[in-house]
């Protein structure tokens, strides 16, 4: 599995409070890009959170002004360990040009502190993680 630096989502994201947008957008211009496999994955264990969710968005222009959820999936805090797989394995159709991640964080008793995500569109998916998917 390779990670291609223009097609990073997230790399070593702190997930820390609230909606937290992935610190990078993908400009894929018009097109399907339903085939083109992706990978979110923990990196660092969260400590506090509930859960987090992530959302999958596309908008036809990169300020997000008008932007759309695609596919989301959550983990809950006992799966989000470092090495474990958020349940979203290609990009969804929809694609408007533009797609980034949300992450959002259900707090727990207190604020996260710990969680890192790293997510991106990939050459092929290869399991050798935990992958919560199967």
């Amino acid at each position: 599995m390779l990670l291609d630096a223009q097609a990073l989502f997230s790399d070593n994201q702190a997930i820390t409070t609230g909606t937290i947008n992935s610190d990078n957008i993908v400009r894929f211009g018009l097109g399907d890009v339903s085939y083109m496999p992706v990978i979110i994955q923990v990196v660092n264990d969260f400590d506090n959170a509930k859960s987090v969710t992530v959302k999958v968005q596309t908008s036809a222009s990169p300020d997000f002004s008008q932007s759309s959820d695609l596919v989301e999936a959550k983990l809950l805090l006992e799966d989000l360990k470092a090495g474990n797989l958020f349940p979203i394995n290609y990009l969804p159709k929809g694609n408007k040009g533009y797609i980034r991640l949300a992450y959002v964080v259900e707090e727990g008793s207190s604020s996260e502190t710990t969680g890192k995500i790293t997510a991106g569109v990939v050459s092929s998916l290869e399991y050798n993680c935990k992958d919560l998917t199967a």
